[in-house]
Formats: C-alpha cells, structure tokens, sequence
C-alpha cells in the first residue's frame, strides 16, 4: 500500500482520500483470497506431511496484514471523507470476514484451520453446517450454490476500479498454475466435479476393456511338418 498520509494539514483531504479510497478497497477485499490461499496451503502441506507451500503463503499473508493494519488505521484516522465512505467501508470488511470465514469452513472438514479465521467460533458452525447439507443434497449442488452467491455478494461490492489490475492478474495466473491441468477443460475452465468423475470412470473403464481383451499369454506358436 502506498504511504498515504491523510492528516489535519493535508491541502486537500478530499482528494487525498479519493486517491487512497481504492487502495484500501483491495486491500480488503483481497484478504479473502490471501487467507483461504493461506489455509489450502496448510491443508495441502498436512495432509501430504511436509512444509512446502505453507511457510510462504504465511508470510504473504503477515504482509497483508499490516497492509490492512495501515488500511485500517487510515480509516478510523483519516480525513476527508464522509460517514457515509465510513460505512461502506466496514460494510465491506465486514462481509469479508464472514464469506472468509465461510470459506474456511469447508477447508476446516478435512483440516483445522482456525487459527486463520476472523471468528473460529463461526468456521466451525460453517463447517458443520456444510457437513449436513452435504449430507442432504450432491456435494457438488452445495458448492454451485456456494460459488453462485459468493460472486452476487461481491459483484458490486466495489465502487473503485483495482489500481493493480497487471499485479492481481499475475497473482491469479500464479495460483491457477499451482492446481492441476486435469483440473480445467480445453477452454481453460473448471471441470465441473461430475465431469472429472465421468473421465475417471471412463478412464478405469477403458483400463478393464484392455485387460480383458489382451491375451494374458502369447497364443503356441504351430508347426506344420512337410509330408
């Protein structure tokens, strides 16, 4: 985050502010990413018992969260704009909070990851809840759903167009290079979760096919005798 500094003496607090606004903006929003990214990577790190995406994606997030301190601390400090900035702001941060900690909670059925939520007191009711509908409906179905309000709750969240577009661009190249190709279809989407069940099956079924029709052992070679 840029070193803004919005005092009483500042010349025009207005403009400053308006300047500092979309930072602050992605600074918040973009913690979502940073924590779930941050716990996939403990999951993925404990689950395979080793320490290779961890360590690194906990220090990207100690960055951010002094980004967000220094966000933060402009906010409540700052001058220039109104109540009304105040509160979209935190209204903002707030939701945030609870789609990370809703998030989480899914990566909290296979692994405690609490330590990173906002309220781990809330990743683990989201956790339980997700069990249950899981539980009643296609695993699949909830995380549609899930995926389809988590894109309404923030698609018009922001006000201020990203002052970073190149640098979020290459951070989301980096993190959809870390997944598996068999993961995207030919267009480089994601596979639904049904269409990767339909290739393993296919897959294990044309293996038995080949099993089947291959002779265990090579057919007796015949003599003839010249009469």
């Amino acid at each position: 985050m840029r070193n803004y500094r919005l005092e009483a003496d500042s010349d025009n607090p207005s403009k400053a502010w308006h300047e500092v606004r979309p930072t602050i903006e992605e600074i918040l929003g973009s913690e979502l990413l940073t924590r779930t990214w941050t716990a996939a990577a403990a999951a993925h790190d404990h689950h395979h018992d080793c320490q290779n995406w961890e360590p690194i994606a906990r220090s990207v997030l100690l960055g951010h969260l002094e980004a967000r301190n220094r966000a933060m601390n402009v906010v409540v400090y700052g001058r220039g704009f109104s109540m009304e900035d105040g509160v979209v702001l935190n209204r903002l941060r707030r939701r945030v909070e609870r789609w990370t900690d809703m998030l989480l909670g899914r990566i909290m059925l296979h692994h405690d990851i609490s330590d990173l939520a906002f309220d781990a007191k809330r990743v683990r009711e989201f956790a339980a809840d997700l069990r249950a509908e899981s539980a009643q409906s296609p695993n699949s179905q909830v995380w549609q759903l899930t995926l389809a309000s988590l894109q309404a709750a923030f698609q018009q969240a922001f006000d201020s167009a990203s002052p970073n577009v190149d640098l979020n661009r290459r951070i989301a190249a980096g993190i959809l290079a870390s997944l598996p190709t068999d993961q995207f279809d030919s267009t480089g989407l994601f596979k639904s979760a049904w269409l990767l069940r339909l290739e393993h099956v296919t897959g294990d079924m044309q293996g038995l096919i080949d099993d089947l029709i291959q002779p265990s052992d090579p057919p007796p070679r015949r003599f003839f005798v010249r009469r």
